[in-house]
């Protein structure tokens, strides 16, 4: 019984110095112990376990194992340690200075957002985003896009539209554009393309229903192309959405392809109404002008002789009176003036020669023949 007398911990009695006090050598099996008991393996010391996990640590850090006992290997330990730590830092840093540098092109602009919510825009060049607080989108804002409309190009009734004459026209067009504020691109449109598109065709349905067919086809269409972009343009920015409208192409503007040939036999015939139309007023107009000449070319001459015949009488009438007036001063001498001049007047024009009777002393019978020279002569020209 004596042998049995270690206490409750189990010890080895009272021999071999072991007693129960802090400074004793104590029981393995004590708590906080570091020996070894009689009857159980021996418990690791937390400094074992720390030099266990460090040794462990080293080698997936890419090191080597090294002794658990020494003060050298847990100084070893310690060093490379502290230098992964640093290398990762550093290589943690260079990423994150990676990821906050970005370039933007002369070409491009770039819309930085702080915590998702817009914070500036970006200018050509290198600029700096600490990420992850800020975010950086880069876009190209002079490059030119286009948007298709029509029924040529995208294979749907898009084109089809109905003028103010009550006609359908079949339009292809296109509208070129390019962002002029990348922050109100990215915020303000949900599809760019699909509101563009959209626009443009609202417009171009406006201006068409506002429109004849016949113009659409032949003339018009540089001042379609112009309000259109002038209506677009407007719309767009009504709904701030950072888009520039550079021009508008317009490619074709035909009647529908199911009614296209009666369409053009009948602008045929409208173009042979119109032509025969035409002569028919140039012959008019040529007949009425020589009518309105010949007319007033009579009236010239009616007007000629009527003047002629007035004045002829006005002056018979004026020399009658003056014949009356000497006349009556004379009226013997006035007679035989009037007679005289009257018979020269008639026989003026005779061919005769009259003799007088009294004349010599046979009644005439003196007068000496003389060949008709002039006769001859006149014969002889014929």
């Amino acid at each position: 019984m004596a042998g049995n007398n270690g206490g409750p911990w189990g010890g080895g009695g009272n021999s071999g110095g072991g007693g129960r006090g802090p400074s004793g050598g104590g029981n393995g099996n004590r708590p906080g112990g570091g020996g070894r008991g009689p009857d159980g393996p021996q418990i690791p010391e937390i400094d074992e376990i720390v030099k266990k996990g460090q040794e462990q640590l080293r080698v997936l850090m890419g090191g080597k194992g090294g002794s658990n006992n020494g003060g050298s290997g847990d100084g070893g330990g310690g060093g490379i340690n502290r230098n992964t730590i640093i290398l990762g830092l550093i290589a943690a840093f260079a990423l994150w200075l990676f990821s906050s540098f970005y370039t933007v092109r002369p070409e491009e602009q770039s819309v930085e957002l702080f915590l998702g919510e817009y914070s500036s825009t970006g200018q050509p060049g290198l600029n700096f985003a600490p990420w992850p607080f800020v975010t950086a989108e880069v876009i190209p804002v002079t490059r030119e896009q286009s948007v298709e409309i029509g029924t040529g190009r995208t294979q749907s009734d898009a084109g089809l539209m109905l003028t103010g004459d009550e006609n359908v026209v079949d339009i292809d067009f296109s509208v070129v554009w390019n962002i002029s504020d990348p922050a109100l691109f990215l915020f303000n449109l949900a599809d760019p393309l699909l509101t563009i598109e959209a626009t443009a065709e609202s417009a171009m349905r406006e201006i068409i229903a506002q429109s004849d067919l016949a113009p659409i086809l032949n003339r018009d269409r540089a001042v379609i192309a112009q309000r259109l972009e002038e209506i677009t343009q407007a719309t767009l920015d009504s709904y701030e959405s950072g888009v520039n409208i550079i021009r508008v192409n317009f490619d074709k503007a035909d009647p529908p392809a199911t009614v296209i040939d009666a369409f053009r036999d009948v602008q045929a015939a409208e173009q042979e109404r119109d032509r025969l139309r035409n002569e028919a007023d140039a012959y008019a107009n040529r007949v009425l002008a020589e009518a309105r000449g010949e007319a007033a070319q009579v009236l010239e001459v009616a007007e000629a002789y009527r003047a002629r015949v007035v004045n002829e009488a006005e002056g018979e009438a004026s020399r009658f009176s003056a014949v009356l007036e000497e006349y009556l001063k004379a009226p013997e001498v006035t007679r035989k003036r009037l007679y005289l001049e009257t018979m020269e007047e008639v026989l003026g024009r005779v061919d005769k020669i009259i003799l007088d009777e009294t004349g010599g002393a046979e009644g005439g019978q003196g007068v000496v023949p003389y060949l008709p020279l002039n006769e001859l002569r006149r014969g002889g020209s014929n």
